[in-house]
Protein backbone atom coordinates (compact mmCIF):
# COMPACT_ATOMS: atom_id res chain seq x y z
CA UNK A 1 0.00 0.00 0.00
CA UNK A 2 2.80 2.43 0.86
CA UNK A 3 4.35 1.63 -2.51
CA UNK A 4 1.24 2.80 -4.37
CA UNK A 5 0.92 5.89 -2.17
CA UNK A 6 4.51 6.88 -2.98
CA UNK A 7 4.00 6.18 -6.68
CA UNK A 8 0.84 8.31 -6.67
CA UNK A 9 2.70 11.10 -4.92
CA UNK A 10 5.41 11.03 -7.58
CA UNK A 11 2.82 11.09 -10.37
CA UNK A 12 1.07 14.10 -8.80
CA UNK A 13 4.43 15.85 -8.41
CA UNK A 14 5.21 15.15 -12.06
CA UNK A 15 1.87 16.60 -13.19
CA UNK A 16 2.23 19.69 -10.99
CA UNK A 17 5.69 20.34 -12.42
CA UNK A 18 4.50 19.82 -16.00
CA UNK A 19 6.31 16.51 -16.34
CA UNK A 20 9.64 17.82 -15.04
CA UNK A 21 10.31 15.04 -12.52
CA UNK A 22 13.20 13.02 -13.97
CA UNK A 23 12.39 9.47 -14.93
CA UNK A 24 15.53 8.33 -13.06
CA UNK A 25 14.10 9.72 -9.82
CA UNK A 26 10.86 7.84 -10.30
CA UNK A 27 12.67 4.60 -11.17
CA UNK A 28 14.95 4.89 -8.11
CA UNK A 29 11.93 5.40 -5.88
CA UNK A 30 10.18 2.39 -7.36
CA UNK A 31 13.35 0.29 -6.94
CA UNK A 32 13.73 1.31 -3.29
CA UNK A 33 10.07 0.85 -2.51
CA UNK A 34 10.06 -2.65 -4.01
CA UNK A 35 13.07 -3.62 -1.92
CA UNK A 36 12.73 -5.71 1.19
CA UNK A 37 16.07 -4.69 2.76
CA UNK A 38 16.35 -1.81 5.22
CA UNK A 39 19.33 0.22 6.39
CA UNK A 40 19.28 0.90 10.15
CA UNK A 41 21.53 3.75 11.31
CA UNK A 42 22.25 5.15 14.76
CA UNK A 43 22.28 1.79 16.51
CA UNK A 44 23.49 1.62 20.10
CA UNK A 45 26.94 0.02 20.40
CA UNK A 46 25.43 -2.82 22.44
CA UNK A 47 23.07 -3.95 19.66
CA UNK A 48 23.80 -7.36 18.18
CA UNK A 49 22.15 -9.36 15.38
CA UNK A 50 19.68 -11.01 17.76
CA UNK A 51 18.44 -7.79 19.40
CA UNK A 52 18.17 -6.10 16.00
CA UNK A 53 16.02 -8.97 14.72
CA UNK A 54 13.82 -8.85 17.83
CA UNK A 55 13.27 -5.11 17.46
CA UNK A 56 12.10 -5.43 13.84
CA UNK A 57 10.27 -8.77 13.92
CA UNK A 58 6.92 -7.22 14.79
CA UNK A 59 6.42 -6.01 11.23
CA UNK A 60 6.82 -9.25 9.30
CA UNK A 61 9.12 -12.21 8.86
CA UNK A 62 12.73 -11.10 9.21
CA UNK A 63 14.93 -13.12 6.87
CA UNK A 64 18.20 -11.62 8.13
CA UNK A 65 19.26 -9.00 10.66
CA UNK A 66 22.91 -8.04 10.69
CA UNK A 67 24.85 -5.44 12.65
CA UNK A 68 27.98 -4.35 10.79
CA UNK A 69 31.12 -4.82 12.86
CA UNK A 70 34.52 -3.16 12.59
CA UNK A 71 37.03 -5.70 11.27
CA UNK A 72 39.88 -4.51 13.45
CA UNK A 73 38.16 -3.87 16.79
CA UNK A 74 35.22 -6.25 16.56
CA UNK A 75 32.91 -3.46 17.80
CA UNK A 76 29.66 -2.43 16.17
CA UNK A 77 29.98 0.34 13.59
CA UNK A 78 26.56 1.68 14.67
CA UNK A 79 24.53 0.52 11.69
CA UNK A 80 23.05 -2.64 10.24
CA UNK A 81 20.59 -4.16 7.80
CA UNK A 82 17.29 -5.98 8.17
CA UNK A 83 15.84 -8.06 5.32
CA UNK A 84 12.18 -9.05 5.19
CA UNK A 85 10.34 -11.70 3.23
CA UNK A 86 8.25 -9.00 1.51
CA UNK A 87 8.54 -5.38 0.48
CA UNK A 88 5.25 -4.65 2.28
CA UNK A 89 6.73 -5.76 5.62
CA UNK A 90 9.85 -3.69 4.97
CA UNK A 91 7.76 -0.63 4.12
CA UNK A 92 5.68 -1.04 7.28
CA UNK A 93 8.82 -1.41 9.43
CA UNK A 94 10.45 1.61 7.79
CA UNK A 95 7.43 3.80 8.48
CA UNK A 96 7.00 2.59 12.04
CA UNK A 97 10.62 2.44 13.21
CA UNK A 98 12.23 5.50 11.60
CA UNK A 99 13.07 7.90 14.43
CA UNK A 100 12.03 5.48 17.18
CA UNK A 101 14.15 4.78 20.23
CA UNK A 102 16.12 1.56 20.36
CA UNK A 103 18.42 0.99 23.33
CA UNK A 104 18.39 4.67 24.25
CA UNK A 105 19.12 6.02 20.77
CA UNK A 106 16.83 7.19 17.98
CA UNK A 107 17.45 5.05 14.92
CA UNK A 108 17.26 6.07 11.27
CA UNK A 109 15.54 3.57 9.02
CA UNK A 110 15.56 3.77 5.23
CA UNK A 111 15.47 1.42 2.28
CA UNK A 112 18.92 0.00 1.59
CA UNK A 113 20.51 1.03 -1.68
CA UNK A 114 22.70 -1.32 -3.64
CA UNK A 115 26.23 -0.04 -3.97
CA UNK A 116 27.52 -0.27 -7.48
CA UNK A 117 31.15 -1.28 -7.48
CA UNK A 118 33.24 -1.81 -10.57
CA UNK A 119 34.61 -5.33 -10.80
CA UNK A 120 37.97 -5.70 -9.09
CA UNK A 121 40.91 -6.77 -11.13
CA UNK A 122 43.84 -8.72 -9.77
CA UNK A 123 46.17 -6.28 -11.51
CA UNK A 124 44.76 -3.03 -10.04
CA UNK A 125 47.88 -2.37 -7.99
CA UNK A 126 50.38 -4.00 -10.31
CA UNK A 127 53.20 -1.62 -11.16
CA UNK A 128 55.07 -3.97 -13.47
CA UNK A 129 57.98 -4.79 -11.17
CA UNK A 130 56.33 -7.12 -8.62
CA UNK A 131 58.24 -5.39 -5.84
CA UNK A 132 61.69 -6.21 -7.23
CA UNK A 133 64.26 -3.52 -7.84
CA UNK A 134 65.40 -3.37 -11.46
Amino acid sequence: MAFFNKLGSLARQSISQKGQVPMVSMLNTIRCMSSSKLFIGGLPWSTDDHTLKEAFSGYGEVIEARVIMDRETGRSRGFGFVSYDSSESASEAQSAMDGQELGGRNVRVSFAEERSRPPRSYNDDYQGNRGYDN
